[in-house]
C-alpha cells in the first residue's frame, strides 16, 4: 500500500468527536462516574441538533 489512504467511515467518528469537544465539559473535563460522562454526551448531542433545528426555523 503506497500513499495515505484515509480510512473509510472514519472520519464520520472524528467530526462528531470534534463536535462533541467542542463543549467544555466534555473536552476539559473528566468525571468519575462512566454514566455522568454518558450523560454529558448525550446533552451535547442535544444541543447540537437543537442549534440545527434553529438555524433552520
Amino acid at each position: 500500500m503506497k500513499g495515505f489512504r484515509p480510512l473509510p467511515k472514519r472520519w464520520v467518528v472524528e467530526r462528531t468527536f470534534a463536535w462533541l469537544g467542542r463543549n467544555r465539559r466534555l473536552g476539559k473535563d473528566y468525571e468519575y462516574y462512566p454514566e455522568v460522562t454518558e450523560a454529558w454526551m448525550y446533552l451535547g448531542m442535544i444541543r447540537l441538533l437543537v442549534k440545527r433545528l434553529a438555524r433552520a426555523a
